[in-house]
């Protein structure tokens, strides 16, 4: 079996976890997720751990991809995830209209992002995003969306960047 699947995924007290014939969830502080359960692996919650196993050797690559989800949705539940976003460039802001978040990147008109539901968007200052929920493929996803109005570009660096993320610069062109 993958050596994934072999470790069980703990616990946090205020985190349950139920299984049905077809759908695995979590419950916890911050919400509650859920994913399908596939046919022939089976999950087992026990003295605060949860594993998996399978009889079938088609799917224990299949199982360590389910036991790393748990853990993603065990972990969002009960801490939640956080991605931060930056904004470089000067005018470059973004702000907080209601739930909506509208950001001023260098077009003739702002840009309004409706936030999704299950998800919080902050801007603690106007060059800072701070996106975060329990799911963490929404999060990554909401901020790859706001992103992906301004990417950055290779020769100022202006742009929505990952806070951490290194641009790498061109060399601008010679006369």
């Amino acid at each position: 079996m993958s050596r994934v699947a072999k470790k069980p995924v703990a616990l946090p007290k205020g985190v349950e976890v139920n299984v049905a014939a077809d759908s695995i969830s979590a419950k916890g502080p911050k919400g509650t997720l859920s994913i399908a359960k596939p046919a022939g692996i089976e999950l087992k919650v026990e003295d605060g751990h949860a594993s998996f196993s399978t009889e079938n050797a088609e799917q224990i690559a299949l199982t360590g991809t389910l036991r790393a989800i748990l853990a993603n949705m065990v972990k969002g539940v009960s801490e939640g995830f956080e991605r931060k976003l930056e904004l470089v460039g000067v005018g470059y802001r973004a702000a907080m209209q209601g739930k909506d978040l509208n950001l001023s990147l260098g077009f003739s008109h702002p840009v309004l992002f409706q936030t999704p539901e299950g998800i919080t968007i902050a801007t603690p200052t106007q060059t800072e995003i701070l996106v975060s929920g329990a799911d963490k493929q929404r999060v990554g996803e909401v901020a790859a969306k706001i992103r992906g109005f301004r990417p950055p570009e290779p020769y100022k660096g202006k742009g929505v960047k990952y806070a951490g993320e290194v641009i790498i610069r061109k060399e601008a062109k010679k006369a």
